[in-house]
């Protein structure tokens, strides 16, 4: 019921503001276990995709959105339960990652979809990123379950980074054909089948969204740009200091 409430509240306002496009609606099974793969391009993904399916998608969020206490905390709960989202308690030997491909298990298991987004963090700089073969491949092998490639486009130019008003544009879904990978059910402990069925799955999103295919993962690209980023900062203020100083030569040279 909850859900229900949200999404007519949350996905009719953003279908009403933004009025998303959306292609190969048609691919989503009317019942039964689906896997949606994701690029990922923006917070905004994780509703703008649940707005135009008639269907609930689960993805998994951090289990802190669940728990924080007080008000707010309650109002953040009630808001993450009621937009699908499945909270995940990173605490553990292996963290969050094992954690999230039980949930996704679980959610397949009750013959619902779970969506989730193999680049593992949002793309730097709107580029597909190679996908982390962990928890889409292990959640598709351990339950058979169909795996449909969706590309989110245009949605990181609705509001970037530092940008607080979201600019009303429309953006777009391109949802794929199903992929079956039955015939490697099982085989989720073989990490050249996992890399395999990783690859194949962002093939077809790379073809769905156009976008330019980097094969790094997208944490090492974001330490990059980060890195780089400190490096000109660093340069730059070294270049301050050196102009500083050759300012105060001159005023010294002057004086004297």
């Amino acid at each position: 019921m909850i859900y229900g409430a949200m999404k007519f509240s949350i996905g009719g306002s953003l279908k009403l503001a933004f009025r998303p496009w959306v292609e190969g609606l048609e691919n989503i099974p009317e019942r039964g276990p689906a896997i949606l793969a994701s690029n990922h391009l923006s917070f905004s993904d994780s509703f703008f995709l649940p707005a135009v399916l008639d269907r609930k998608v689960t993805f998994i969020a951090k289990a802190e959105y669940f728990t924080s206490p007080g008000v707010k905390g309650k109002l953040t709960a009630a808001f993450f339960k009621g937009v699908g989202q499945l909270p995940v308690d990173r605490s553990g030997a292996r963290g969050a990652g094992e954690a999230a491909i039980k949930a996704g298990i679980q959610v397949v298991e009750s013959g619902g979809l779970f969506g989730i987004y193999p680049e593992g963090t949002r793309s730097p700089d709107g580029r597909l990123y190679r996908g982390k073969p962990g928890g889409l491949a292990r959640v598709a092998l351990a339950t058979g379950a169909p795996v449909i490639p969706v590309a989110m486009i245009d949605t990181e130019k609705i509001q970037p980074p530092g940008q607080v008003m979201p600019k009303l544009m429309r953006p777009g879904i391109r949802i794929g054909k199903p992929l079956d990978f039955s015939r490697y059910q099982g085989m989720d402990g073989d990490r050249f089948i996992l890399r395999s069925v990783t690859d194949e799955v962002m093939y077809e999103i790379m073809k769905l969204s156009g976008q330019e295919y980097v094969d790094i993962y997208a944490t090492a690209a974001k330490r990059q740009l980060a890195d780089e980023a400190k490096a000109k900062a660093e340069e730059a203020k070294r270049q301050r200091k050196q102009a500083a100083a050759g300012d105060e030569n001159g005023t010294e040279r002057s004086g004297a």
